[in-house]
Formats: structure tokens, C-alpha cells, sequence
């Protein structure tokens, strides 16, 4: 499987603390079937993560994996804060892209608000050749009460990350359900941890790919749309049976 977000690297933001603490979320990744993870730490006020700091670590990080036999490919990235994008130069964007994937940026869904001015930033990105992957608007109370709205972004060009402990449930309860109801509308693109180790937001995604019911929906969430980013591929066109699909989510 293909990870592509975790908060991996250590001392950046409210993820791993410690080289120790990285090394632990990459043996449970692995464990897990995670064999690439994009290491996305935070870039907003609180955690103003600077590029070179964060490409340093990704290098030092993988080298240090690389050496003690953990089979993990480790591959750049951020997560950023929609305020951000007005505030970050060209180059910096092009160095916090997703996997190293130009064409593509992890941007952070606020917890709390619908962010009006989202859906233009899509459209600048886009303009710019940049498709904006969406993170965890699941955990979103506004989404939670009409998860359809998000369809506006996937209209303008953007792609949908959900979290892993939201799909299989370990978060709470409706962020379960609007995770599911997000898939069964086609509105989301792949899961990912979102590892910060310790807690809830284990690394791994089989559990959430289990919780689906439906393999070939699970592999192209975990696998196929995910790979696709990190090799600069088309996205693989969504597994057909969609209804059937729909009629076992929610079965949970």
C-alpha cells in the first residue's frame, strides 16, 4: 500500500518527537503492507514548516531506514493550511509537492468552518497545472452535517483524502459515516493514516481497506490512486459496481 499522509518525521510539528519515534511509525507501516510513505508534516501558523528543513529530514530519515533493513520508501511532501498557498513562493510549493510529484499538493481541510475561499484556491492550483488533494474533510462537523457539499471540490478538479481511523471508525463514529458516505458518492480518491504516533492515528490503512468490504474499491483507494500520484500516472479509473459497493458500506 501507498501512505500519503503521515506526520513521520521527527520534531516538526505534533507528529513523531524523536528519530526513535519515526523509526517506530515506518516498522508499523511496514508491518502493516505499507511498502511508500509520503512524509506531509504541517505548514501553517503553528507549524511553520520551512522546505529545506523538511526535504533535510526526509533524506537523513530515509537514509536511517534505508540502513537499518526497514523496508520503507520515504518520499516528501506537506500539509498545508489553505491560508498558506497565498503566502508560499513558487519554489516552495514545487519542494512541499506531494510525493515529489509536481502536479500535486496536500492541503489541510480546517477542522472546524467551511473554508469559502477553498474551492477558488483549487482553481488557482489548477490553473497552474497543481491538483489540490483534499485532507480529511470527513472530521469536518460542517461536512458531517451535508457531506454533498464537497462535491463542489471535486468538481473544481480536486482529489478527496480520507483518514484511515476515520473509515474503519477508531476516530468516532460519524466521522465513520461521512468517510463512507463521501466513497459511496464517489468523492473520495484514497485513504491515508495521517500517522502521528502515539494514539488513534496509527500507521497502516489495512484496517480501513478491510472495513470496506469491497477489494477492488480498497486497492484502488489504498493503491492504485495513491501509486498513481507518486509515478505521475493517470488516476486509474474508479472500480465499477459502485452500487453494490454503496449497499455494503453501509452494512457497518
Amino acid at each position: 500500500m501507498v501512505d500519503l499522509h503521515s506526520h513521520i518525521l521527527p520534531g516538526l510539528d505534533d507528529g513523531a518527537r524523536s528519530v526513535e519515534e519515526s523509526v517506530e511509525i515506518a516498522i508499523a507501516a511496514v508491518r502493516d503492507g505499507t511498502t511508500v510513505m509520503a512524509a506531509t508534516p504541517h505548514v501553517r501558523d503553528d507549524y511553520p514548516t520551512a522546505a529545506q528543513r523538511m526535504e533535510r529530514l526526509v533524506l537523513e530519515l530515509d537514509w536511517i531506514l534505508r540502513k537499518r533493513g526497514i523496508g520503507l520508501h520515504l518520499l516528501g511532501g506537506a500539509e498545508i493550511a489553505i491560508p498558506r498557498l497565498q503566502t508560499l513562493s513558487d519554489e516552495e510549493l514545487h519542494q512541499f509537492a506531494l510525493a515529489g510529484n509536481p502536479h500535486y499538493l496536500l492541503v489541510e481541510f480546517p477542522y472546524h468552518g467551511w473554508p469559502l475561499s477553498l474551492e477558488t484556491e483549487i482553481w488557482n492550483l489548477k490553473r497552474r497545472g497543481i491538483t489540490t488533494v483534499i485532507a480529511h474533510p470527513e472530521r469536518n462537523p460542517q461536512v458531517q452535517e451535508a457531506p454533498a457539499r464537497v462535491g463542489s471540490l471535486v468538481a473544481a478538479g480536486a482529489l478527496v483524502q480520507l483518514t484511515a481511523a476515520s473509515v474503519d471508525g477508531r476516530l468516532s463514529r460519524q466521522s465513520r459515516k461521512t468517510a463512507h458516505e463521501l466513497i459511496a458518492a464517489g468523492h473520495a480518491h484514497l485513504i491515508a493514516s495521517d500517522a502521528h504516533w502515539p494514539g488513534l492515528r496509527r500507521a497502516g490503512t489495512s484496517s480501513a481497506a478491510a472495513a470496506l468490504r469491497n477489494p477492488e474499491l480498497a486497492h484502488w483507494l489504498t493503491q492504485g490512486v495513491p501509486a498513481a500520484i507518486v509515478q505521475d500516472l493517470p488516476i486509474p479509473e474508479r472500480p465499477r459496481g459502485r452500487q453494490r459497493a454503496r449497499r455494503r458500506l453501509f452494512r457497518l
